[in-house]
């Protein structure tokens, strides 16, 4: 399992959004998985494997979480998810103008992503961010390719409308300028 751990971890991440959480459930999916380490060498493909049993770990703790609060299941996942990876971007240059349009497209794409729904979110993360295979986001989570196509579609969709709203005032600006 060693080298699955990180792409577990980062799949966690994405589905949890807090480091802490992140690792306490990829933990927890290896904690379940050790006792029957022998039966995980007959898997053939162990990385879409492991990461479905952690999605549906996640689902099932989502849900007692859910049942145990009287909340709605976004009020669970961090507001900030995806927001470490827009942090992470550096800035190569120091003009002013260029950090400022640079800081305000980070925080609308920021505000774009929280928009939508978090499985929506974590579906495009993976996909666009992440670089997984439509074919294994299928398996993960248990659904058909076509499905993730046009999961994927559908958040794109949303997403661009979001930010279109979200940039509208920049553009125009923008526009008046030149």
């Amino acid at each position: 399992m060693q080298p699955h751990l990180a792409g577990m971890y980062r799949f966690a991440f994405r589905l949890t959004g807090q480091r802490d959480d992140a690792e306490d459930l990829v933990q927890d999916v290896l904690t379940k998985l050790f006792p029957k380490a022998d039966d995980l060498l007959a898997v053939d493909q162990p990385g879409p494997w492991l990461n479905r049993v952690l999605y549906r770990h996640f689902i099932d703790l989502t849900r007692k979480r859910a049942r145990r609060a009287d909340r709605p299941v976004s009020s669970i996942m961090a507001d900030d998810v995806g927001q470490n990876f827009l942090d992470g971007l550096v800035d190569s240059t120091n003009e002013p103008d260029r950090q400022l349009g640079r800081e305000q497209l980070r925080r609308a794409v920021g505000h774009a992503l929280q928009s939508l729904p978090p499985d929506q979110r974590t579906l495009l993360l993976m996909h666009d961010v992440d670089g997984w295979r439509q074919e294994d986001i299928a398996e993960v989570l248990n659904v058909a390719v076509g499905t993730v196509k046009s999961r994927l579609h559908r958040c794109r969709a949303g997403l661009k409308q979001t930010l279109g709203e979200e940039l509208e005032p920049f553009l125009a600006r923008l526009r008046l300028d030149d």
